[in-house]
């Protein structure tokens, strides 16, 4: 037809074009039907198998791709002063960036009265990093031990599909600090017009370091540039009544008539010690901090301009976690952050699968070089040699004695050319390098340190 791209022949999974897609080869015409129906077994299993384990919570999203462009700056002062990570250093700088929003605990409305998620997952030049949020600052709990008890309070009954406020306040009257989330929830900002119209946050505190080892705590905010905008029960309650899906139809149609969403990333920033003059604990997500005293610092801006190809391979296999992060950024010592470090990579191996890190959506721009699969001689010299190379002078010390003791017990066997090496010299034989640099002669530090932080702060004296 006039206007419209012809289609391509329907092929099979191998790539061989399908004759007859509606049915089966039988004995006569009435059957029974062959085992020797390739297509019609593979396009039967691949039904069984299309779905994976849906997330427990955050279960209904919507995923856009786009871009982030630094400023530069933190604040007006140069990125460098905070923070020694590439993708803030140069104003115009630009990451992609891939975003998921979803509701939190219902997957039957997008006008629910719920939280709505907020992840970010960035391609820089380092590696992934994500930042893993919501719409709203703060959080239920401060522990993660409680999270399984909040979630399955909200969930909805199995019976009634109903969320039982019996059952909610229930752990809610038992959990005090959840009060301040409550206050958001049921505020305008619970139930959001769409996803364009609210901002998002870190929720967690974090910590940036800069190329001295200075950490500072940070605050990571999202401020929408479409404005915010929310909806009243009675409003939520007439379009739920037609669409379930509407904030992912908004989102999805302006993208499409080239009105592309932004968002500005700001940062909240506070030296990383004991703050007594504070009446509360600057790592406790319950909190915010003041702005007043805390005043938000633009960092860059997010624009997403495209829609996702493939909704399962994009959305339903897309994998975020806040233990993602990348040189420059780093943890605080926030209980509950540790906790989701933990399950939400734990959970991305349940749902999608050991090797989930290899899928495209959530694969890094910069190629891995990992020693998870068992390699050849020769691919297994060359990683040795990049790791080695990478390495701090002392731990690059231990790796060429482990390498040599290598050599050593190879050598009948093996060629030398196979194990050359940067710090194995080419008239020195294996036996003669391992005696050199037995692990007994490598030096300890002088001065250990003794906490991640420190570790962080402090460079590691050299041997």
């Amino acid at each position: 037809m006039s206007g419209h791209k012809r289609s391509r022949p329907l092929t099979t999974r191998q790539g061989h074009p399908v004759h007859d897609n509606q049915n089966q080869r039988t004995v006569g015409e009435r059957g029974p039907a062959t085992l020797e129906n390739y297509h019609f077994l593979e396009k039967i299993s691949h039904f069984d198998r299309e779905r994976i384990p849906e997330r427990v919570v955050h279960a209904r999203g919507f995923v856009a791709h786009g871009h982030f462009d630094a400023y530069g700056t933190i604040g007006g002062e140069p990125a460098s002063h905070f923070t020694r990570a590439k993708l803030f250093q140069e104003r115009g700088q630009r990451t992609p960036v891939v975003v998921r929003f979803s509701t939190v605990i219902r997957d039957s409305s997008e006008v629910a009265r719920d939280p709505r998620g907020f992840a970010v997952k960035f391609k820089t030049e380092d590696g992934n990093w994500d930042l893993v949020g919501n719409n709203l600052p703060v959080f239920f709990i401060r522990d993660a031990i409680k999270f399984p008890d909040v979630i399955h309070s909200l969930k909805p009954d199995p019976v009634t599909f109903r969320q039982e406020p019996n059952r909610i306040f229930d752990f809610m009257s038992m959990t005090p600090e959840s009060m301040h989330m409550l206050t958001w929830l049921f505020s305008p900002r619970g139930i959001p017009k769409s996803y364009r119209h609210m901002d998002g946050f870190g929720v967690n505190t974090y910590r940036m370091v800069n190329a001295a080892g200075e950490g500072v705590l940070v605050k990571y905010h999202w401020k929408t540039q479409q404005g915010i905008e929310s909806l009243t029960q009675a409003q939520a309650n007439e379009i739920q009544a037609t669409e379930l899906g509407s904030a992912s139809k908004d989102a999805h149609e302006a993208i499409e008539r080239g009105e592309h969403p932004r968002w500005e990333l700001c940062v909240q920033i506070m030296s990383d010690d004991e703050h007594p003059e504070l009446d509360f604990d600057p790592l406790d997500d319950t909190k915010t901090w003041p702005e007043d005293a805390f005043p938000l610092r633009p960092v860059g801006m997010m624009t997403l301009d495209r829609n996702v190809e493939n909704f399962f391979a994009e959305n339903e296999q897309s994998a975020f976690g806040t233990g993602v992060l990348v040189d420059g950024l780093d943890f605080s010592d926030d209980k509950m952050l540790v906790g989701r470090t933990f399950s939400y990579s734990d959970t991305q191996r349940y749902r999608v699968g050991p090797n989930y890190l290899q899928l495209p959506i959530n694969q890094p721009l910069v190629k891995p070089a990992t020693n998870r699969r068992t390699l050849s001689a020769s691919r297994a010299s060359t990683w040795l040699s990049q790791l080695v190379s990478a390495a701090s002078p002392h731990c690059a010390s231990a790796m060429a004695a482990v390498w040599r003791r290598m050599a050593k017990a190879s050598v009948a066997a093996t060629s030398p050319e196979q194990f050359a090496s940067p710090w194995i010299s080419p008239d020195e034989t294996p036996a003669e390098s391992w005696s050199s640099a037995r692990p007994s002669a490598i030096k300890k530090s002088a001065n250990p340190v003794s906490s991640r932080r420190d570790r962080m702060a402090r460079k590691i004296p050299q041997p």
